[in-house]
């Protein structure tokens, strides 16, 4: 399938500071048209009727009602957290535009990380440790 004719994505940008990881943008790649934020701004006219989904990476793009407007296609929003606080789901709803989310995404991870710190306090280790370290 050419790139023109899979369906096109807005992203905030690959890689740097905010941008989609550059392994998660090759994946996505094999799905769909990447469309940045700066090329959507630069040319909103012709990028608008390509862009059917938006990947929100780290609560960017900010997704507000301007944005909506303007993507008379967009079918879906998908999220790449577990929640979805910030997003307005009632005015995201209102443009027919479904959301969704990765809900277990790191619940193992969290999970690990909270025995850790309960481990952690209970044995006292961060104490032990400075005076360890300072001992």
């Amino acid at each position: 399938m050419a790139e023109e004719e899979l369906p096109g994505v807005l992203i905030l940008d690959v890689g740097g500071t905010h941008g989609v990881l550059e392994d998660l943008a090759a994946l996505l790649k094999k799905h769909f048209h990447l469309i940045t934020m700066k090329e959507f701004l630069g040319n909103k006219e012709e990028m608008s009727k390509k862009i059917q989904s938006v990947f929100v990476f780290e609560c960017r793009p900010t997704i507000d009602c301007e944005l909506l407007e303007s993507l008379p296609n967009l079918k879906v929003i998908g999220n790449s957290g577990v929640g979805v606080d910030h997003l307005d789901l009632k005015m995201i709803s209102s443009f027919g535009v479904k959301v969704t989310n990765t809900p277990y995404a790191v619940a193992d991870s969290t999970a690990d990380i909270g025995m850790a710190l309960m481990l952690a306090s209970a044995r006292r280790l961060v104490e032990g440790n400075v005076l360890n370290f300072l001992g």
